[in-house]
């Protein structure tokens, strides 16, 4: 394969990539929007999707659409329970103070993951078939890709429909503006950041679906997952769904290209160089406000 080729083939396989980053972001800005924190646990949320998806489908053998949906409420579920028990709790605490308890939350998810699922690594049947798809140019592409790609983007339709047009979206808006004004005229927060945990988790557990058949799964993908998907938010810029899902895809593609073209081995270390070379060059991201302002506090 000519260079032009292998080139075409990386950024192809970059993008596929780059879908999962950016869902794994959606998330992250989805509670940054409601709590202004970042959520650490939100890695684990991808990796439980992918796990209870395997488990209803090759050990229970619930049919795959059944078992998408499934899996993906009951990961819902199980973020919301986490916002009742570890975050309402501590709702008046810093901003700080409420990072850390993601973190621990992520430490706890992972050992619950591996005590029930132990350290084996999971794999899940293609959606549609494993016969890859040749494009222009000598390169191809699974379907499992297009199903990434496809459900990204409409997940982003979603998104933007809910944001604007329903009520409760607007009302999530209201308290990522200002949570005191928002409270004036009688809207929860309180019940806001608790749909934002479940629709973020929601969101987590569809991405680890989606990935487990071209990328497998076990109970240590949560952490690495997170870290790339928190590179995408803040490099598109916190809180922003569009810069997240453009960010997402440059760090797939960038990865892409420096595994193939220098060495795999720096292709984990090149999310975590742009979020390095973002958060002192420009904090606020490409599609960033002064709202990221509120990162400087660490």
């Amino acid at each position: 394969m000519s260079l032009s080729n292998q080139i075409i083939q990386y950024l192809v396989t970059g993008v596929s990539i780059g879908g999962i980053y950016a869902m794994v972001a959606i998330g992250f800005n989805i509670i940054y929007n409601a709590t202004g924190i970042i959520n650490f646990a939100q890695g684990e949320f991808v990796m439980l999707g992918g796990l209870v998806m395997v488990t209803l489908t090759n050990t229970l053998g619930l049919p795959m659409y059944i078992g998408f949906f499934l899996a993906a409420f009951l990961v819902a579920a199980i973020g919301g329970i986490f916002e009742r028990l570890a975050i309402n709790p501590m709702r008046n605490a810093s901003v700080l103070t409420l990072i850390i308890v993601t973190i621990g939350g992520s430490i706890v998810l992972k050992g619950i993951a591996m005590f029930v699922w132990g350290k084996e690594t999971f794999f899940l049947p293609h959606f549609s078939g494993e016969q890859p798809i040749r494009l222009p140019g000598g390169a191809t592409i699974l379907p499992q890709t297009l199903w990434i790609l496809g459900v990204t983007f409409i997940t982003v339709i979603l998104l933007t429909a809910f944001f604007r047009y329903t009520l409760a979206g607007k009302a999530m808006r209201a308290c990522a503006d200002n949570r005191v004004s928002a409270a004036l005229v009688g809207i929860d927060a309180g019940r806001m950041v608790f749909f934002s945990f479940v629709l973020s988790a929601g969101i987590g557990a569809v991405a680890g679906i989606i990935i487990t058949p071209i990328a497998l799964m076990d109970y240590d993908r949560g952490f690495g997952l997170a870290l790339k998907g928190f590179a995408a938010a803040v490099l598109g810029g916190l809180g922003n769904s569009a810069g997240a899902v453009i960010a997402g895809f440059m760090i797939g593609i960038l990865e892409s290209l420096g595994a193939g073209l220098i060495s795999s081995g720096y292709k984990d270390a090149i999310a975590l160089f742009v979020l390095l070379l973002i958060l002192f060059v420009r904090p606020s991201g490409i599609l960033g406000s002064a709202e990221t302002a509120k990162l400087k506090k660490f």
